[in-house]
C-alpha cells in the first residue's frame, strides 16, 4: 500500500527549480519588445505638482517617453474591497491621476526605454516643481483628529466590550497600567514588488508578484474597465510578500497603463528604496494595557486601547487589541482602536497585523502583573485559561495550550531559572528568560480545485492559489498524492494562475485550511470517476464491485482481494487522454456526505482513516459556526546580555505550536522558525525612522534597516502538537505562516527585564534604553 505522505519531512518539490535558476519571478519573464520601466518619486511630504519638465528624460536614445499624470490614461474606482476579489491599497490615490501629492516618495511617474539603464537615467533626468502643503508628520501632531472606526479590514470588530471593565479595574486588588509603543516595520521582502505587463489588443497579460492571483486580476479588470476574462495574471513563483502584496500597488495597475501607452509589453520592478513609500508598511501603535487581578491572579479586568496611525488616502487600522479579547479567561474587557491620518504611505496588513503588535503589549503587561503578584507568569497564564471563546462563548474547535507551555518550560529549562531579576550570569553575561502565549485565527474560505488524472498515470491539480514562498506547491502535493494513492513524483500541482480555479489567497494564514481541503476533494472527485468507469467495464478485474470496495493505492485500482489495475490500464482500455473533476469546499459548514469534500461513502471513510490521520474523521452536518478556530502556542526564550555594553543575544528560543495537523514537518518548521526571526527583529533592531520635518523615510535600504541575518540566529527548537482540529476541515489543518511572531517580541522583552531588571515598553528594546 502506498505510504502515507501527508505530515512527512520531504523536500520542497520546486526547491530544484529555485536553487538552479529556472523558477521565473514576476520581473523575469523573457518578452520580446520589453520596455522597462523606472518609477520617479515625490519629494514633498503634501501639496500640488505644479510641473513635471521631461524635457532632457525623452532625448536620450532609446527612451519612448515619461508617463504623467499629464498623458496616462483614466482609471475607473476600484469596485467591491474584498481582499479574496482584489483590494487596491490607496482607493483615494490611483496613480498618476491627477497633480496631488500625500507623501513624500509617492509615484508620479515613470520613465520608459529599451534599457533598463537608459531608464533609470531617464528617471533621474525628469524635473519636478511643487506648491508644498503642510503635512501632518507624526502622531502627537494628528492626535486631536483621532477617530474611532467601527470595522477594520475584512469587517473586523474594533471596538469590543463585555461587563464592566472600568470598574472592575478600579476595585482589582492588584493592578498593571502601562502604554507600550511599536515603530513603523517594513516587510523588505527578497523580491521587490515587480510586474510585467502585455497587452494583445484588448486582452492584458500581467505576470505579478502578488499574494492573491486572483484578486490582482479583478482589480485590474475593476481599474481597467475591463470584462475579467479580458486579464490574466500570473505569478508562479513569489519571492515573499509578508502581507505587502495582499494588496495591489501602483506599480502594478501603472506597468498596465505604460504598456499600453507604448505599445509593448512593460516591466516595473521597484526599487528597494521605493518599497519603504510606495508598496506597504506596518503602522506605528501606541498600546495603553490596563490589568487588573484579585489577590490569586485571577483576571477581573481587561482593557487594551490602541492607536495606530494611516495614510490620507486609505484607512488601514492596526488591529492589535483583538487577541486581547480571547486569548485570557476574563469577565470584564474593554478593546477600543482609534487611527490618525499622516501624511505616508498607506499601511497595510504585515504578517500577523495586529497580533503580532498587540501581543508583544499585552504578553509584557501579563509578564509585569505576574510580577506584582510575586507569581509564575505561567502559573498566572494557566490561572486565566480560557477553555472557550470568552467573547463568543463559543468552544474552541481545538486547543492543546496547556501541553504548550509544558512542553516548552521544559525545552528552555524553565525550572533553573530565578524568579529574581538581574541574579543570574553566564560568564560575563547576564542571563535571562522570557516567555509569551502565541495565537492567531484559523481562518478558511471556500476554494476550487481540479483534478486531472492522465492516461500515462500521472496527475496534475488546478487552483488559483499562489506560493509566496511558504511551500504551499510542497504540502499541496503530498495531500493529492494521499488522496489519488500516487507517489510524489507522479503528481503536479499547478498554481499560481488566474486561468486556474478560484483558491484562497495567501493572507490571514489561510491557504493550507483552504485550498488544502479542495485539492483533496478533487483528487477524491477524480478517483471516484474511475472507479465509476473499471466498475462498470466488463473487461476491467474490478468490473462488478462496489466502489466502495476499490482503493487508490500504487499507482492504481484495487479490490478487496488484491485484484487491480493501474491507472494507466484502466484509462487506456477506455481510450481516454485523461480524467477530470471539479471540487468546491463549502466552509459554513463541515461537508455532508456526496457534498464536494466530503468522503463519497462509509467505505472510503474508513480508508482515509486507515491512512494515519492523512485525513480527519469526518463529522458529518458540524457547524462550523459552533466553533471558535484558534491556533495556540507557547513562545520561551533566554538572552544573554552585557552589563557594560547593553548588547543583547537571544541564545535559545523555544516554540511549541499547536496548529492542528502538521502537513510537512520540514516545512513548518521553517515557518515558525521565519515568523520567530520576525519576532526577534521585531524585538530588538528593526523600525523605520522618519526625518521630523519632511516626513522622508530615512532609514530606507538594508543597509540601515536592521533586520537579523545568520549571526543573529539562536539555538532553535521548534515542536508541534500536531493534533487535527476535528471541525477545520477534512484535513485537519490550520494556518501556520503568521503565529510564529506573535508573542516573540514579548518573549525577548520579558527575557531582557528578567536580565537587567529593566522594563521597555517602546521597541525596539536596543542597547541605549538599557544604558543608565
Amino acid at each position: 500500500m502506498t505510504d502515507v505522505i501527508t505530515g512527512k519531512p520531504i523536500d520542497r518539490v520546486d526547491g530544484r527549480q529555485k536553487v538552479t535558476g529556472a523558477a521565473q519571478y514576476s520581473a523575469e519573464f523573457p518578452l520580446d519588445n520589453l520596455a522597462y520601466g523606472v518609477a520617479v518619486t515625490s519629494t514633498i511630504a503634501a501639496g500640488h505638482i505644479r510641473n513635471i519638465d521631461t524635457t532632457r528624460a525623452e532625448k536620450i536614445p532609446g527612451v519612448y517617453g515619461v508617463l504623467t499624470y499629464k498623458n496616462s490614461m483614466s482609471l475607473h474606482f476600484p469596485q467591491g474591497g474584498d481582499p479574496s476579489s482584489g483590494k487596491y491599497a490607496e482607493k483615494d490615490l490611483l496613480p498618476l491621476q491627477s497633480d496631488r501629492v500625500f507623501y513624500d516618495g509617492q509615484l508620479i511617474a515613470v520613465a520608459l526605454a529599451d534599457t533598463f539603464e537608459k531608464a533609470e537615467y531617464a528617471a533621474s533626468l525628469v524635473r519636478v516643481s511643487y506648491s508644498p502643503g503642510e503635512p501632518v508628520l507624526d502622531m502627537g501632531q494628528g492626535m486631536p483628529k483621532a477617530r474611532k472606526p467601527k470595522t477594520g479590514l475584512g469587517n473586523q470588530e474594533l471596538q469590543i466590550k463585555r461587563g464592566d471593565a472600568d470598574g472592575a479595574f478600579t476595585d482589582a486588588a492588584v493592578r498593571v497600567e502601562e502604554t507600550y509603543t511599536t515603530p513603523v516595520y517594513h516587510h523588505n521582502a527578497m523580491e521587490p514588488h515587480a510586474t510585467i505587463a502585455y497587452w494583445t489588443d484588448d486582452q492584458l497579460l500581467v505576470y505579478d508578484s502578488t499574494q492573491s492571483v486572483y484578486g490582482s486580476r479583478s482589480l485590474l479588470a475593476s481599474l481597467l474597465g475591463l470584462e475579467p476574462e479580458k486579464v490574466r495574471v500570473v505569478a508562479h513563483f513569489i519571492g515573499g510578500g509578508f502581507g505587502s502584496k495582499g494588496f495591489s500597488w501602483p506599480n502594478t495597475v501603472t506597468a498596465a497603463m505604460a504598456a499600453k501607452w507604448v505599445g509593448r509589453p512593460v516591466r516595473l520592478a521597484l526599487a528597494r528604496q521605493q518599497m519603504f513609500t510606495t508598496a506597504g508598511r506596518r503602522s506605528q501603535t501606541i498600546q495603553k494595557v490596563s490589568l487588573g487581578a484579585d489577590a490569586g491572579g485571577r483576571l477581573l479586568a481587561l482593557k487594551h486601547a490602541t492607536t495606530s496611525e494611516t495614510s490620507f488616502v486609505d484607512e488601514f487600522v492596526e488591529p492589535s487589541g483583538i487577541a486581547s479579547a480571547m486569548i485570557y479567561a476574563c469577565p470584564n474587557a474593554a478593546i477600543t482602536h482609534q487611527v490618525i491620518s499622516l501624511n505616508r504611505g498607506t499601511p497595510c496588513p504585515m504578517r500577523a497585523p495586529g497580533e503580532s503588535t498587540g501581543s508583544f503589549a499585552m504578553e509584557v503587561a501579563m509578564d509585569e502583573l505576574a510580577g506584582r503578584l510575586k507569581m509564575d507568569p505561567i502559573e498566572l497564564r494557566l490561572l486565566n485559561y480560557a477553555e472557550t471563546e470568552p467573547q463568543k462563548k463559543k468552544p474552541f474547535s481545538d486547543k492543546h495550550l496547556r501541553e504548550c507551555y509544558e512542553r516548552g518550560a521544559a525545552a528552555i529549562g524553565w525550572k533553573d531559572r530565578n524568579p529574581q531579576t538581574g541574579t543570574m550570569r553566564q560568564g560575563q553575561y547576564l542571563v535571562g528568560y522570557g516567555m509569551a502565549t502565541a495565537t492567531y485565527p484559523a481562518n478558511r474560505s471556500a476554494s476550487t480545485a481540479k483534478g486531472l488524472l492522465f492516461a500515462d498515470g500521472h496527475a496534475e491539480i488546478e487552483c488559483c492559489t499562489q506560493d509566496i514562498g511558504t511551500g504551499t506547491y510542497t504540502v499541496m502535493t503530498q495531500i493529492a498524492a494521499d488522496a489519488l494513492g500516487l507517489p510524489v513524483d507522479k503528481v503536479k500541482v499547478k498554481l499560481g494562475d488566474s486561468e486556474y480555479p478560484k483558491g484562497a489567497n495567501s493572507g490571514g494564514s489561510q491557504v493550507s485550511a483552504s485550498v488544502g481541503p479542495a485539492i483533496r476533494a478533487a483528487a477524491l472527485g477524480v478517483v471516484a470517476k474511475l472507479k465509476k468507469l473499471v466498475s462498470d467495464d466488463s473487461g476491467s478485474p474490478l468490473h462488478g464491485l462496489a466502489e466502495g470496495d476499490i482503493v487508490a493505492r500504487d499507482g492504481g485500482l484495487y479490490g478487496p482481494a488484491g485484484q487491480g489495475e493501474t491507472f494507466a490500464a484502466a484509462l487506456g482500455r477506455q481510450r481516454l487522454d485523461k480524467l477530470e473533476a471539479l471540487a468546491t469546499t463549502d466552509v459554513s459548514t463541515r461537508p455532508r456526505s456526496g457534498a464536494p469534500g466530503a468522503l463519497s461513502d462509509t467505505e472510503e471513510k474508513a480508508k482515509e482513516e486507515s491512512r494515519n490521520n492523512a485525513a480527519v474523521k469526518e463529522d458529518e452536518g458540524v457547524d462550523r459556526e459552533a466553533y471558535a478556530f484558534h491556533s495556540w502556542g507557547a513562545q520561551f526564550v533566554r538572552v544573554l546580555v552585557d552589563p557594560e555594553l547593553c548588547t543583547i543575544r537571544v541564545d535559545k528560543a523555544v516554540s511549541v505550536m499547536d496548529i492542528g495537523k502538521v502537513l510537512n514537518l520540514k516545512t513548518a518548521t521553517n515557518q515558525i522558525m521565519g515568523g520567530m526571526i520576525f519576532g526577534i527583529g521585531m524585538a530588538l533592531m528593526e523600525g523605520s525612522q522618519y526625518d521630523p520635518g519632511r516626513g522622508r523615510v530615512v532609514t530606507r535600504d538594508l543597509a540601515n534597516y536592521l533586520v537579523p541575518v545568520h549571526a543573529d540566529m539562536p539555538d532553535f527548537d521548534i515542536q508541534f502538537i500536531d493534533h487535527p482540529d476535528p471541525y477545520i476541515s477534512p484535513i485537519g489543518a490550520r494556518g501556520i505562516g503568521e503565529i510564529g511572531i506573535t508573542g516573540m517580541a514579548a518573549a525577548v522583552a520579558n527575557a531582557v527585564y528578567h536580565a537587567t531588571g529593566k522594563r521597555v515598553r517602546d521597541l525596539p528594546v536596543s542597547p541605549e534604553k538599557l544604558m543608565g
